[in-house]
């Protein structure tokens, strides 16, 4: 089994490019054209910004639905919800650095 993931180890490995002279790997270069990366750059910060403003808004209803059910007397798992909310709005905003360190 161990010769089997030697090989293949080997094979998928062939495609990587040796370091340069001085130690750094050469990066890939983009094959897409500059009008369609521009066009999926506005699109990724559109929803960028609509991911941000969701969880503003889901904040903002969780709170509000926090104050009336404390006027109301009513106990409820709204933390619980709050921090699927804020979760939420961690992802949102890891998103983009998290693809842009995986793919740069």
């Amino acid at each position: 089994m161990s010769a089997l993931l030697h090989e293949a180890s080997h094979f998928l490995a062939a495609a990587v490019p040796p370091p340069a002279g001085d130690g750094t790997v050469p990066q890939p270069k983009s094959n897409a054209p500059g009008t369609l990366t521009t066009k999926v750059n506005l699109v990724l910060g559109i929803l960028a910004w609509a991911g941000t403003a969701a969880g503003v808004c889901g904040v903002l209803v969780t709170g509000a639905m926090m104050a009336i059910s404390v006027k109301r007397g009513e106990s409820s798992e709204h933390m619980s919800r709050l921090g699927m909310v804020l979760g939420g709005c961690v992802l949102v905003a890891t998103a983009g650095p998290l693809v842009q360190f995986v793919f740069n």
